[in-house]
């Protein structure tokens, strides 16, 4: 690549980056007045996504199992093969 285009890749990123920042700054007042009217940040009592997350890592788990007897049945058949051509 031109090495013009990758400068200005470059400086198109630090401009968003800067750009972000100033945001978050001027938004910063906002943001506590809006806090404060509301409470504050609650935090959120354990939910469907955290049993879901815990779902998905049982099931992981299972197929981790499940996966690694396969693959030991799949050794014993080939060493059978083996053995019986030998």
């Amino acid at each position: 690549m031109n090495k013009h285009f990758e400068d200005a890749g470059y400086y198109l990123k630090r401009a968003g980056e800067t750009a972000k920042r100033g945001v978050v700054e001027e938004l910063e007042p906002v943001q506590r007045r809006v806090e404060k009217l509301t409470g504050g940040e609650d935090e959120p009592e354990p939910g469907r996504l955290e049993e879901v997350r815990a779902d998905l890592k049982e099931i992981q788990g299972r197929a981790e199992g499940e996966a690694k007897e396969a693959i030991a049945k799949a050794r014993e058949r080939i060493d059978s093969y083996r053995t019986a051509e030998a």
